[in-house]
């Protein structure tokens, strides 16, 4: 085929690669910038510190004038389970125990996700602008400063197929930065979050080959979940038929099949209110549905990992017109193989899936090829 390529169309192709990593980079950024420094977590093997020899922890965690006289929950990130719970008071809630060994923790509000960290036994002070200072969480900013230089290289780039061997070479290099940390890491919390934070893109046959040369990662409940999470994936891809589940909430049942396999494309959103990803990606459907509305195409909404008083408040807020499955929980991203959110999944006239897990300019396209009944584009 490249025989036939004229000087125009190689420089096409090369526009079009150029742009896939140049948006991968932006990905990176949005993802440092919003999860914050608090969940992008590295450290080096010798950072770990003598946990039985400790007093014990005190995180003070500042949190929104809105959470005040909330309880406020220190989690387990890989089991849900419940560490400790605090009130919180002048916008700040504190927590004080003892762990036997460093664990990956979540702080959750009123349902809401306030900030990931490594809990160890040590003062940890965090929020706003703030990270969390302790031996594990301490080399949290030298990952960042290095992984936000590549960035800044990458982004100062003209866009044009000049810069691809320069992009490829940054690309090299976070590569490069982000998988030494990990695996001098991976007998702590430390590899396993970096670990998670990147799994959710590998394919089944990726995955199962990294837990081989990592084992010790099998122990993790959230990386069987992954795993499950993948072989689900691979169930409902593009040309499978939509697997069907039902919700109950506030005495309301309600299935995908009420809406899905009835005659007509159905876009349907898998979000949530905390998402900020999610809320931005609610304009894109807005323009789709205005757009594609009046030729047969319908969306909804299914709220995951979410309360449905939060997810109200979003659907009000943000004024989303379509329909909301609510209190999903993890019963539709169990069955689809969802990881992460949003994630969208254009549904067929006859329940077939036909694309997922596209967004912006590619949701859209997507949408137009398939109501215009064109072929999927490569």
């Amino acid at each position: 085929m490249s025989d036939n390529y004229t000087g125009k169309s190689r420089f096409k192709a090369a526009i079009a690669a150029n742009l896939k990593i140049f948006k991968r980079f932006n990905n990176m950024k949005s993802r440092f910038l919003t999860i914050g420094a608090a969940a992008l977590l590295a450290a080096c093997s010798g950072a770990n510190a003598a946990q039985g020899d400790a007093p014990g922890y005190r995180v003070a965690v500042r949190l929104p004038e809105e959470d005040d006289e909330m309880m406020a929950f220190l989690v387990n990130y890989d089991t849900n389970s419940k560490i400790d719970s605090a009130m919180v008071e002048n916008s700040k809630a504190v927590f004080t125990g003892k762990v036997d060994e460093p664990v990956a923790a979540r702080v959750i509000v009123d349902g809401q996700r306030r900030g990931t960290f490594i809990l160890e036994n040590a003062e940890i002070d965090f929020g706003g602008q703030k990270a969390p200072s302790s031996p594990l969480n301490d080399v949290i900013t030298r990952f960042q400063a290095e992984a936000q230089k590549i960035m800044a290289e990458a982004q100062a780039l003209p866009m044009d197929s000049a810069s691809m061997p320069k992009m490829e070479a940054l690309e090299a290099r976070y590569n490069a930065l982000s998988d030494s940390v990990m695996r001098a890491n991976m007998d702590n919390p430390v590899g396993y979050m970096m670990f998670c934070g990147d799994a959710w893109s590998l394919s089944l046959a990726e995955l199962k080959a990294e837990l081989e040369k990592h084992p010790s990662l099998k122990k993790y409940q959230r990386v069987q979940k992954l795993l499950a999470s993948a072989e689900a994936k691979e169930r409902t891809t593009p040309g499978h038929k939509f697997v069907d589940f039902t919700v109950t909430n506030y005495s309301v049942t309600q299935s995908l099949s009420d809406y899905v396999g009835k005659g007509k494309y159905v876009l349907v959103d898998f979000w949530a209110s905390w998402c900020g990803p999610c809320i931005r990606e609610t304009k894109v459907i807005k323009e789709i549905l205005k757009e594609f509305g009046p030729k047969g195409l319908e969306v909804l909404g299914v709220a995951v990992w979410d309360e449905p008083q939060n997810t109200l408040r979003a659907v009000e807020q943000h004024q989303l017109p379509w329909p909301q499955i609510l209190n999903a929980q993890s019963i539709p991203t169990d069955l689809y193989g969802i990881p992460a959110i949003p994630c969208i999944i254009l549904f067929g006239p006859d329940g077939t899936i036909i694309s997922r897990d596209k967004q912006g300019d590619e949701l859209i396209e997507s949408v137009r090829q398939a109501l215009n009944g064109e072929a999927p584009k490569e």
